[in-house]
């Protein structure tokens, strides 16, 4: 969890609680999601002292609170891939992307989540009008603009339109049955992929 800032007790009056952050709520909330526990709005309202009122305000719903979680959590993965490919340009795009997909795809936290709240899960994760996809949009367009203004690539599509097809091409392979991708369906995964990026697979792929 983050860290308490030092002086917080200074800046409060004497014997009563700190109040909870919003922060403090985001931070049990990624607690509970990573290990595999249900993420209670009661549960953790009780905790922090909080009323679920309060929650619920900050948040809205227990899906939208679940959604900062997901990003939260998928975001030390997305920079962990691109630290993690080689060179720059489409061909580190490539494996940037392939890396996060599997990362994904073996991230117990995630799947257990759609294991167990499959619906609620699929629609938290993949729709619109919600809060992960389009801040991961966001992330995977941020980084082909990023090889764009470097001059390493030119993308065939505009890069945010780019950026939406390949995060929509991913959903539909890595949450097409009860459980997240298979190996195969990351394989083919990487193959289409490669094709929206305009760059050759390596050898042997």
């Amino acid at each position: 969890m983050r860290p308490v800032p030092a002086n917080a007790a200074a800046t409060r009056g004497p014997g009563r609680p700190a109040a909870a952050t919003r922060e403090q709520v985001l931070d049990r909330a990624l607690y509970r999601y990573l290990r595999g526990q249900r993420v209670d709005i009661r549960a953790i309202a009780a905790e922090l002292g909080l009323g679920r009122a309060t929650i619920h305000r900050w948040f809205g719903t227990r899906e939208a609170l679940i959604g900062e979680v997901v990003v939260l959590a998928a975001e030390p993965v997305l920079e962990a891939a691109r630290s993690g490919a080689r060179g720059r340009g489409g061909p580190a795009l490539l494996e940037t992307f392939d890396r996060f997909n599997r990362s994904l795809a073996d991230a117990p936290a995630l799947r257990r989540f759609v294991e167990q709240e499959r619906e609620a899960a699929l629609r938290i994760i993949t729709s619109r009008g919600g809060i992960v996809q389009p801040r991961i949009v966001a992330m995977i367009t941020d980084l082909i603009e990023e090889e764009v203004r470097a001059g390493t690539y030119e993308p065939p599509v505009e890069p945010s339109t780019l950026g939406y097809a390949i995060v929509r091409l991913a959903e539909a392979f890595l949450f097409n049955d009860a459980a997240l991708g298979s190996r195969g369906d990351l394989d083919r995964l990487k193959a289409v992929e490669a094709a929206l990026l305009d760059v050759a697979l390596p050898p042997g792929e």
